[in-house]
């Protein structure tokens, strides 16, 4: 699966969980012991499955979010992307995956 492919999967199973509130199917496409961080905003950073299930189901978002664009790509498991929420706002998502395909670190910035 190319970056953007696998990119536009995590978006699309975020945007399901943001729609059907099933975070604890989300939050199994995580590593055991990933890490979540966000980049000027007061959350986090998490680290562990429980953790990012427990962050998701106490402040779940409420927007979908469409991706605009790739950024750069530092190494083969790891991958920055542009993205829109529905309300208009955008911001990049940098994401390490493990070799297992689950999501290593996920860092997201606003602009």
């Amino acid at each position: 699966m190319t970056p953007m492919s696998r990119a536009a999967d995590h978006v699309e199973a975020f945007n399901r969980a943001v729609t059907t509130g099933d975070w604890p199917a989300f939050a199994e496409r995580f590593a055991a012991d990933a890490r979540m961080a966000f980049v000027g905003v007061p959350a986090g950073p998490y680290v562990g499955r429980p953790a990012i299930l427990a962050a998701y189901q106490a402040n779940p978002p409420a927007e979908t979010m469409v991706l605009i664009g790739a950024g750069k790509q530092a190494e083969a498991a790891a991958e920055a992307v542009r993205f829109r929420w529905a309300g208009g706002g955008t911001g990049t998502m940098s994401i390490v995956w493990g070799t297992d395909g689950h999501v290593q670190e996920l860092t997201v910035a606003f602009d």
